[in-house]
């Protein structure tokens, strides 16, 4: 999908004027489960329009699986206690739990008149970066979507795209318990390895991760950030 062009007004002499654009509201929603904020940003997506400024959430979820829309079901090896849910976007198999920061950018994409493929590494590069502070060396692998230090993956990708909005978005492991990652195919790739900062020498939770991944995906993508009060969540 390419970006679209947002409507550009006139001064009385004719002179274009880039529409405004507000600042992007960060809301930080703590630990939640899963699927209530899932729906929530399903029906912030449904009901934006042309004005709504975008919004960038952040949550720690309870212990989950969630499959994408194409997931296939034998890439979930052996969930035990860990509920599964198959959800709307793009991906495989991946594992949410403590210790982890998910960020869901919910971003107008023509407004920021940048495509889906720019804005999947735009997102990479701010994780990317983002371990650049703490001086671990990450890359991309083609082909496959996330950020890897050497062979393991430390940052998944899972987005969905609805009438150029974004939502869904990135998990980024931090510090936490990586076991339930050994009882699925991660991404559905079997035997890939998963990794956290902490496991390299960053950081031992995710407060001190969560300003800088911020900091970075505001100037990659040119956002005007300020804080906002958590959103009501749909009853679980």
């Amino acid at each position: 999908m390419d970006a679209v062009s947002a409507p550009v007004a006139a001064d009385g002499a004719g002179a274009a004027i880039a529409p405004e654009v507000p600042p992007a509201r960060l809301r930080d929603l703590g630990r939640q489960p899963y699927e209530p904020v899932w729906r929530a940003m399903q029906a912030f997506t449904d009901a934006r329009t042309a004005h709504t400024p975008d919004e960038l959430w952040l949550v720690e979820h309870d212990p989950v699986f969630t499959l994408g829309q194409a997931g296939k079901a034998e890439h979930v090896l052996m969930p035990g206690e860990i509920p599964v849910i198959h959800v709307d976007r793009g991906g495989q198999v991946t594992y949410h739990g403590p210790g982890q920061i998910v960020l869901y950018p919910l971003l107008d994409l023509r407004r920021l008149k940048v495509g889906v493929k720019e804005y999947v590494c735009r997102v990479e590069q701010a994780m990317i970066d983002t371990l650049a502070d703490w001086n671990i060396e990450a890359l991309r692998r083609d082909g496959a979507p996330g950020v890897y230090v050497g062979d393991a993956k430390i940052g998944a990708l899972g987005i969905r795209v609805r009438h150029g909005c974004t939502f869904h978005g990135l998990a980024f492991n931090i510090a936490m318990d990586l076991e339930p990652f050994r009882r699925i195919n991660p991404c559905g790739y079997a035997g890939l390895q998963v990794t956290s900062m902490v496991d390299l020498g960053g950081p031992s939770g995710p407060d001190a991760v969560k300003p800088v991944l911020i900091g970075h995906l505001a100037r990659l993508f040119g956002l005007d950030v300020e804080a906002a009060p958590a959103p009501a969540l749909p009853a679980d």
